[in-house]
């Protein structure tokens, strides 16, 4: 199972998701990757993946900084307010898109938004978001484990890879 902590660590709380794939580098079973959210590069990581779990700062304006929100990417399109890139060239949002248009999208990829405060850069993870890392990494790994448990109940139908 494969789990993506896009975002960039000098941009403040854009940092998010590497800080949480930072933290579960070390699961065994889990492949871990940090990444800067380029849509070719995301479509070329989950390409073959049993499924992908995905954390990114979010700036939706109506969530508290630290918010976590979870999102299944396969069955419907990201939600219009997070549609909008923090720090990505594209946003996950289109990225998930064009990986549905080109069929490139896992069979199973779940994405986790953590509500960011500050985006600045140089600067470090906000007090809210920086508090609520350890226990999105926690949910991120169980998703992640659960994902994989699906997978090898469902005896692996869909894909060569087994990431």
């Amino acid at each position: 199972m494969l789990v993506i902590g896009l975002g960039n660590r000098l941009r403040g709380d854009d940092g998010a998701g590497p800080a949480v794939a930072r933290l579960l580098r070390a699961e065994p079973g889990i492949e871990v990757h940090e990444h800067g959210g380029e849509a070719d590069g995301l479509l070329a990581l989950w390409e073959g993946a049993a499924g992908a779990v995905i954390v990114d700062a979010v700036r939706t304006g109506t969530s508290a900084p630290g918010t976590i929100m979870r999102f299944d990417a396969v069955s419907a399109p990201l939600p219009a307010a997070l549609a909008r890139p923090v720090g990505h060239s594209i946003g996950l949002a289109e990225a998930l898109e064009l990986g549905r248009v080109l069929e490139r999208l896992p069979p199973a990829a779940v994405v986790f938004g953590i509500e960011g405060q500050r985006f600045g850069l140089g600067e470090g993870l906000s007090a809210a978001v920086a508090r609520a890392i350890g226990p999105l990494a926690r949910i991120v790994l169980a998703q992640a484990r659960a994902l994989a448990s699906a997978r090898q109940r469902s005896g692996g139908v869909g894909t060569e890879d087994h990431r």
